[in-house]
């Protein structure tokens, strides 16, 4: 009942605001509401109590104040907007308005960097992980927002030189070659039984493909635990995430067309070299992360940002970039 009472106030204050709004405009507007007061006054408190259409609400608010906005008085433009203000934060104070629900995934909350740059402490790092897709300028992107930065910079070659360097005793796999070949759905090249039963009992019962894998993912978390650093593809916004290691995860792409005509200045390709180049590489990068993750490759909801390169250049991607990380740009 009580609720109900501040209803019926603020709807009156609303229907009021709306009459003196419009003789000070003068306006071939007209008014907002152009219905009975009282049944207007019962729609409008109806409105505020049903969550659902708080946004018809905010709409009409939205009218009067820009209509407030116009008068030429500035006093009276100056009560107006009081008026509106107050009526503003005592709506937001009501259980069921608009914006008094809010949209979080908690668990991702929690491993978002940019969210808790506040909560971090000094054994916390930062981590971002990139994906692209090719010919965005993904990598480029990656290199020197690191270097802005300052911080550390893993890309498939150089996780590929950190693991023969780690791992050579070990007689342990390398990525590179696996990720670049990684084929996993078409055709292999023939293996004899020998060669297969050697690498089972080399990689443990894994295949060569899957230990690349596991090996690669000790790798990012022991990093991602111990340095700031940023990873280029990997996997490593899904290996993070399910190892519950905070991160800022980015999605880096371009329209087909921008990226055939980035890929043939770059590469000194023809356009028919370019195009079948990006989508053998798309596929690549499609059937390693699905098959690994279970998560679908540059859908919007995986990432924290995605972003239009093209749109951009790669400077501007870095500055916007940087002002996501709250990162004071040089």
């Amino acid at each position: 009942m009580e609720n109900q009472e501040k209803y019926t106030a603020l709807a009156n204050r609303i229907y009021d605001l709306d009459g003196d709004v419009y003789k000070c405009v003068g306006s071939s507007l007209g008014r907002t509401f152009t219905g009975k007061r009282e049944n207007t006054i019962r729609t409008l408190s109806m409105i505020m109590y049903t969550k659902p259409d708080s946004h018809l609400l905010r709409s009409e608010l939205a009218l009067i104040s820009n209509m407030a906005r116009t008068i030429k008085d500035k006093e009276a433009r100056s009560r107006m907007m009081t008026e509106y203000d107050e009526i503003l934060k005592e709506l937001e104070s009501l259980p069921n308005v608009f914006g008094s629900t809010d949209i979080v995934d908690k668990e991702r909350v929690a491993l978002n960097l940019a969210a808790n740059r506040e909560k971090m402490s000094p054994d916390d790092h930062m981590v971002i992980c990139i994906s692209r897709t090719q010919g965005s300028a993904g990598n480029d992107i990656g290199f020197e927002l690191a270097d802005s930065l300052k911080i550390n910079y893993y890309d498939v070659e150089i996780f590929d030189q950190v693991l023969k360097r780690l791992e050579a005793e070990k007689d342990n796999v390398q990525d590179k070659e696996n990720f670049t070949d990684f084929n996993k759905y078409g055709k292999k090249s023939p293996e004899s039984l020998k060669t297969k039963l050697k690498e089972l009992n080399r990689y443990h019962g894994l295949s060569k493909q899957d230990a690349v894998f596991f090996n690669m993912s000790d790798l990012i978390c022991e990093l991602a635990r111990t340095e700031d650093c940023l990873i280029m593809g990997r996997c490593a916004d899904a290996i993070l995430k399910n190892n519950h290691i905070p991160h800022i995860s980015i999605f880096i792409s371009a329209p087909f067309q921008v990226r055939v005509q980035h890929v043939m200045d770059v590469r000194n390709m023809d356009m028919k070299q370019a195009v079948r180049f990006l989508k053998k590489m798309d596929k690549q990068h499609k059937k390693y992360y699905e098959f690994y993750t279970g998560e679908k490759w540059g859908k919007p909801e995986n990432y924290d940002l995605c972003i239009n390169s093209a749109n951009y250049g790669i400077k501007e991607t870095i500055d916007v970039i940087k002002r996501l990380l709250n990162q004071q740009t040089q």
